[in-house]
């Protein structure tokens, strides 16, 4: 028995209603509710929704971790009956693979550690605590006093897809008085079934709603009504309907449009995204219905309904845990603009108490942008408690010693103590590496932000309680890549630079830099904290980088000192990233770094444009900036042509996409917007320097073709602007710091 107290159930793996009436001689002077369903629930006071969450409680394990909801529903109760109500669905509790749901694809080997649900039907859980003007408290928890009925929600999947019939519809359940004599009490899921995980409440911002996109008709095309949303995004869908009961009306989001203007479902070189929304119409009156326990991702909506069916007021509710604003960025130039608002709607689109990869395909909460992309994200959104979320489903992630999975033959073989896995929560464990392209389970540039994403929330918020509560996961990551490393000393098992146009991974370049970049980052906390391990860790730290430079640092054919990318055997290959990651970690001795900084721009000119995968990017960008490349950098995210963030915008996307082509597999992916963050520390100058802002350096810089620009930032100790204007050909910056900040040379 939880905080809670008992789960019930109506032992249904498919969604349903639980209510239950109580009476109340006088209103309390305050009154919570604690409450949980899983996967997704809804919960209801006397006819009202207790708030404006959606698709709570937050996305976890739940054999490690649960949460629960807090409401305040003092203004909800009254004297006399009152009624309160839940509706609850599958989520990935007890994942509904009706229509779409992620398979991988033919060409990966299949996958021997499938999904497991994590209870035989869907529960409930519930305690509701009044107090009373005579400081005297009544408390109600669930119970088999409850009533439960299935929900018209026949299926409810994860991915969008729901088949509804309004025929099986309650009207005025939530209301005292309601004949609930066909429903039957709800059952106590006995002791040893119920959901093994510890309960907390739930703290990072909840799921809401952030604007409404009315579905404006476009054209009937192949036997279906298009309608356009005018934005890419993750949302619930609304709308009122009127037809012929039993009358079954179909809707297929998509990110796009095909040759004949249909929805385009393909995710290319993957497989259909087949998500469809189905309502079936219960009676001859005008209707009205709403997504409550999924959501759907697209712009465009295609719709098919029997003749006579009239469709009216379509429109869907963009919904994000992202939706308070840390910093803003306005410019002159529409390029920059756009750009900035297809990076910001991409990243909105895809935090949903998890950080999503993308919102159509996978779903899946994939680490590595929660270090990569952290900059970017903090500088245009408050990710503190969002990215402490992250952090806790991180050490619920992370492997033990007896974590067992199981090989292509049945086999049983240790996850890796220490190990954390690429996705966190993981709900479908593809452990095994892939011939020929390494692991998608054991990745460092992914299990790294276990470190180096706690090393940015400490660089943006100050607080060393973060450094605290993540220090030890991040010590037993290190000693489990110890024991990963190769004869050479690299690191070489994962996905290198994942996403290069050129398909160079350069996996030893890389993730030896991530090996290096652990141990140095787990130092310098070390030292924060006092701990001891500060001595070993910089004597590990810095044979890492001895020995990267001994193999990888050579002087090329020009005899200047350059990384060399170590799996190309036949010729001194080097790429924009492996000669931007030991700068940026500072691992090039003092000899050799205006040569690595030649030869970076060298790789930058010779490809003409940002020529890498998201592993890469941040550091090209940031390196580049550092060392005077500000008008490379500016030329080549605005140019026509990928690979440019501004050739999304003119192939049409409203969100970037997975990689630098036209019509990508996903139209929706943030895992390569690294630009923010030069926009707030390039073009605005703002580059934290201490903890929590305590001191900033100032460098800003006007791109050609911008005359004007004003950007915010609002940090711990207040708010910092920037402004720069070109007025006859001479630029002029002012800057607002606050106090508490110290602005250094």
């Amino acid at each position: 028995m939880g905080e809670l107290g008992r789960w019930i159930s109506a032992e249904t793996k498919t969604p349903f209603y639980a209510r239950k009436e109580f009476e109340l001689n006088e209103r309390p002077v305050q009154a919570y509710a604690l409450a949980c369903g899983l996967g997704q629930f809804v919960f209801h006071v006397n006819g009202q929704k207790a708030s404006d969450h959606e698709l709570d409680p937050g996305w976890t394990d739940y054999r490690k971790y649960i949460q629960y909801v807090r409401f305040d529903v003092t203004d909800m109760l009254k004297e006399g009956i009152n009624v309160i109500g839940s509706e609850i669905a599958n989520g990935w509790f007890i994942k509904d693979d009706t229509g779409y749901t992620f398979r991988f694809p033919e060409f990966m080997p299949p996958n021997p550690n499938p999904y497991i649900p994590y209870g035989e039907s869907l529960v409930f859980a519930m305690k509701l605590v009044m107090t009373f003007r005579d400081g005297s408290e009544q408390v109600i928890t669930a119970d088999d006093s409850f009533r439960v009925i299935e929900h018209p929600a026949l299926h409810s999947n994860v991915y969008g897809s729901e088949i509804y019939d309004a025929s099986r519809e309650q009207k005025g359940w939530l209301e005292a008085g309601f004949d609930d004599s066909s429903w039957r009490n709800a059952v106590i899921v006995p002791e040893g079934q119920e959901p093994a995980g510890e309960m907390a409440e739930q703290f990072q911002p909840p799921v809401r709603v952030i604007h409404t996109y009315e579905a404006a008709y476009m054209h009937y095309v192949n036997g279906r009504r298009i309608y356009d949303l005018s934005q890419n995004i993750s949302g619930m869908l609304e709308f009122d309907i009127k037809g012929r009961k039993g009358d079954a009306v179909r809707i297929f989001p998509a990110e796009k449009l095909d040759s004949d203007g249909d929805a385009d479902q393909t995710a290319k070189g993957w497989t259909e995204v087949n998500t469809v929304i189905t309502y079936i119409i219960g009676s001859d009156e005008t209707e009205h219905y709403r997504q409550k326990f999924s959501y759907s991702a697209g712009r465009y909506l295609a719709v098919e309904m029997p003749e006579g069916v009239i469709l009216a007021n379509l429109k869907g509710h963009a919904i994000t845990s992202a939706y308070e604003n840390s910093g803003s960025f306005i410019c002159d130039d529409e390029r920059y603009s756009r750009i900035y608002d297809m990076i910001e709607k991409t990243v909105e689109a895809n935090m949903l108490s998890v950080h999503t990869d993308c919102p159509t395909i996978e779903r899946f909460a994939w680490q590595e942008p929660n270090h990569l992309m952290a900059p970017s994200i903090m500088f245009m959104k408050n990710g503190r408690k969002l990215w402490e979320k992250f952090f806790l489903d991180i050490r619920h992630a992370q492997h033990g010693k007896d974590d067992i999975f199981h090989d292509f033959a049945g086999n049983s073989f240790p996850a890796g103590d220490g190990l954390v896995p690429s996705q966190c929560p993981c709900y479908i464990p593809n452990v095994l590496p892939v011939p020929g392209m390494g692991s998608f389970y054991d990745i460092i540039p992914w299990g790294s932000t276990c470190i180096l994403g706690v090393k940015w929330h400490y660089l943006f918020y100050g607080d060393e309680k973060v450094i605290e509560d993540n220090f030890e996961t991040g010590l037993r990551y290190l000693a489990y890549l110890k024991t990963k490393m190769t004869p050479e000393g690299f690191i070489s098992h994962g996905l290198g630079d994942w996403g290069n146009p050129d398909q160079i991974l350069a996996r030893e370049n890389i993730e030896t830099a991530f090996l290096y970049a652990d141990a140095d980052t787990l130092a310098q906390f070390a030292h924060i904290l006092g701990r001891e391990e500060e001595k070993e860790l910089r004597r590990f730290a810095e044979e890492v980088r001895e020995n990267y430079n001994s193999r990888l640092l050579e002087k090329d054919e020009n005899g200047r000192y350059a990384y060399r990318c170590f799996d190309r055997k036949d010729a001194f290959v080097k790429t924009q990233a492996c000669e931007a990651l030991p700068l940026f970690w500072n691992m090039v001795p003092a000899y050799a770094q205006d040569d690595v900084v030649q030869a970076l721009r060298e790789t930058l000119l010779e490809k003409d444009s940002l020529s890498a995968g998201e592993i890469g990017l941040p550091y090209i960008i940031q390196t580049a900036s550092r060392f005077g490349m500000n008008d490379l950098i500016a030329r080549f995210i605005t140019k026509p042509e990928h690979p440019s963030y501004y050739a999304f915008i003119l192939d049409g996307m409203t969100t970037l996409g997975e990689y630098w082509e036209t019509n990508p597999r996903s139209h929706c992916h943030d895992m390569m917007g690294h630009i923010i963050e030069w926009y707030y520390s390039g073009i605005a100058g703002i580059e934290p320097v201490r903890p929590g802002f305590k001191a900033i350096r100032l460098h800003p810089y006007m791109p050609e073709g911008m005359d004007h620009f004003r950007c915010t930032y609002n940090t711990p100790h207040g708010m910092i602007t920037a402004e720069g204007k070109r007025i006859d050909g001479n630029i002029e910056y002012t800057y607002s710091v606050p106090q508490g900040i110290s602005v250094l040379p």
